[in-house]
């Protein structure tokens, strides 16, 4: 198969990553253009990556026709509108987390995907890492009995970061960290709907979430604990209990090593020439071939994370900002 046409949008950088991790497999995937609001940004990350086309605005992207797919890296209150402009002009979308900065965006999304029939997905990469795929391999066996408890800590001091402390930008903890958290013990608890939900948290001074924790009941005992912070260094790390083992992954939300009861499992990422931004970004390659992976067998969806999971994600994070006193513009409208 020819490699999968990728237009990106924004040129941060988060995206800078995931151009960075495609491109280190040209067989499999090439960027054709990128889109940003300023022109001289799209330019610079164009030459930057060797891109052909530079665009100012996202309308390019949307009619461009030698493009398959959208990856969409913008701030988060853009995301609706630029999935929106994609899905409408017929393009598949790879979108970051946050999907939207809320359930009523984010169902208005997967229901126009659906409605047109058009592939979309949210890029919790974390689904993707050969680590989960072993952990819910040994939990689906009977590895670790019956799983009845997950914990999840997710934090950094992301104080002097603008996108996190500035409410405009859809800052805060939750949606930014929070999403990984939720997901993790999702996909521990896959199919489960929780009986009930406790949240406590509070708000800084930048009128944002800060630290914020969770506890989400499951039927038949199930309990999973979530603690996310934007003011603190955590461990990092998700456990998944069951009544024959323990299952460990230490930065769970990119994770290179399982460890389990018995055995420890190691993966190796894949390597780039290119620096990346953030940590273990070589992952974000996992996500890319699993788009492609998906359109190529004619999928709307991604059976890593589907629509109605991402649907589930944002009420949850809806939840816990409601609990917190967070609303955001979005809320309103």
């Amino acid at each position: 198969m020819p490699p999968l046409r990728w237009g990106v949008v924004g040129a941060g950088k988060i995206t800078h990553d995931f151009v960075t991790a495609i491109q280190i497999f040209p067989d499999r995937h090439t960027v054709v253009a990128v889109g940003s609001g300023n022109k001289a940004n799209a330019e610079r990350f164009a030459e930057e990556h060797n891109i052909p086309e530079a665009c100012e605005g996202y309308e390019s992207i949307a009619t461009n026709a030698n493009i398959d797919v959208v990856y969409i890296g913008n701030l988060n209150p853009q995301h609706y509108s630029t999935t929106k402009l994609m899905l409408e002009h017929g393009k598949p979308v790879l979108c970051e987390k946050p999907f939207t900065m809320n359930e009523k965006h984010t169902r208005e999304l997967v229901n126009l995907a659906r409605c047109k029939n058009i592939f979309l997905m949210e890029a919790v990469w974390s689904r993707c890492f050969p680590a989960y795929r072993k952990a819910e391999e040994l939990i689906s066996n009977g590895s670790i009995g019956d799983v009845l408890y997950a914990n999840v800590n997710f934090g950094f001091d992301l104080q002097k970061k603008d996108r996190i402390t500035n409410k405009e930008l859809g800052g805060g903890a939750i949606l930014d960290i929070g999403v990984y958290c939720l997901q993790f013990q999702q996909f521990v608890f896959r199919g489960l709907q929780p009986t009930n939900i406790v949240v406590n948290g509070a708000l800084t001074k930048d009128g944002v979430d800060g630290t914020t924790g969770a506890l989400i009941s499951y039927p038949d005992g199930k309990l999973a604990s979530i603690t996310c912070s934007a003011e603190l260094q955590m461990p990092n790390e998700g456990i998944i209990v069951g009544t024959k083992g323990t299952l460990r992954l230490p930065n769970f939300w990119c994770p290179t090593q399982l460890i389990a009861h018995d055995q420890t499992y190691n993966f190796d990422l894949p390597q780039s020439e290119v620096e990346f931004r953030h940590m273990n970004s070589a992952g974000l390659s996992y996500e890319a071939d699993e788009v492609k992976r998906c359109l190529e067998a004619g999928e709307r969806e991604s059976p890593r994370i589907t629509l109605d999971e991402t649907i589930q994600l944002a009420k949850w994070m809806d939840t816990m900002r409601k609990a917190v006193g967070l609303q955001f513009p979005e809320d309103l409208e």
